[in-house]
């Protein structure tokens, strides 16, 4: 099976050209540059059928016109909950239903909290993560459309970590991992594992005074802060947004 990606510079996005040689393909994500998986496309005779998009924002579809001009009879399929936020989509992905390309099962899997209607996607011992898991890192609950900490927990630790631990973690941003390697060493799984404890620095967050639980790796380089209000609600918001001591 063929797994392309190609990376949207500054953003670090990823989006995937998934199939099988001579076959049927698809992608994951149409955020950019698009070109060189055009090019595999057609150096390897693969035919794509569909873009599966994880979610709505912008750095994750914003090449999406330069695949319907290549292929205008792509399927554009998205989960129900956000296909009125992208143009040019034609259908919609429904959490729990498998979806045949080709020779590949595609398992969609409901993965909310960065957004509403965030997906995963399941193929042949991988997983596409989108915006929910990073290699080291998680996703926020502060970009347009997103709902809670505690979705995105759960779809964390209930879902994408009831994975094989041999899975292989493709996120929408930056490199892959494992579920395993993400079940041993990322700092939010550890912490939600009880294996690492909580923080408790008084800091500010966004301009608002909070309490720092954890200061983890971000996919950039940077780092992600879960942060925790007076009011006892969590919440995981850039770490560059948050300051401690004086």
């Amino acid at each position: 099976m063929i797994v392309e990606r190609a990376v949207l510079p500054g953003f670090l996005t990823n989006t995937y050209l998934v199939g099988e040689p001579g076959g049927a393909a698809f992608f994951v994500d149409a955020g950019g540059p698009v070109e060189p998986l055009v090019e595999v496309a057609e150096r390897e005779r693969v035919t794509p059928t569909h873009v599966l998009l994880t979610h709505h924002h912008g750095d994750h579809v914003a090449d999406l016109p330069k695949l319907l001009e290549r292929w205008p009879g792509l399927e554009v399929l998205i989960h129900p909950a956000e296909r009125d936020l992208v143009t040019g989509v034609t259908g919609e992905l429904l959490p729990g239903e498998p979806l045949r390309i080709g020779a590949i099962d595609v398992l969609p899997l409901h993965t909310p909290g960065h957004t509403a209607g965030m997906l995963s996607l399941l193929v042949d011992g991988q997983v596409f993560t989108g915006d929910t898991l990073f290699k080291n890192s998680v996703g926020g609950v502060r970009a347009p459309g997103s709902t809670s900490y505690e979705d995105l927990r759960s779809s964390i630790m209930q879902t994408l970590m009831g994975l094989p631990p041999t899975t292989v973690v493709r996120p929408g941003h930056s490199d892959p991992t494992t579920i395993a390697d993400e079940w041993e060493h990322n700092a939010f799984v550890r912490v939600w594992r009880g294996l690492d404890p909580e923080g408790d620095e008084p800091c500010t967050a966004l301009g608002e005074p909070a309490t720092l639980v954890l200061l983890g790796d971000d996919y950039d380089g940077g780092h992600k802060a879960w942060v925790r209000w007076p009011d006892g609600r969590d919440d995981i918001v850039p770490g560059s947004r948050v300051s401690t001591g004086g």
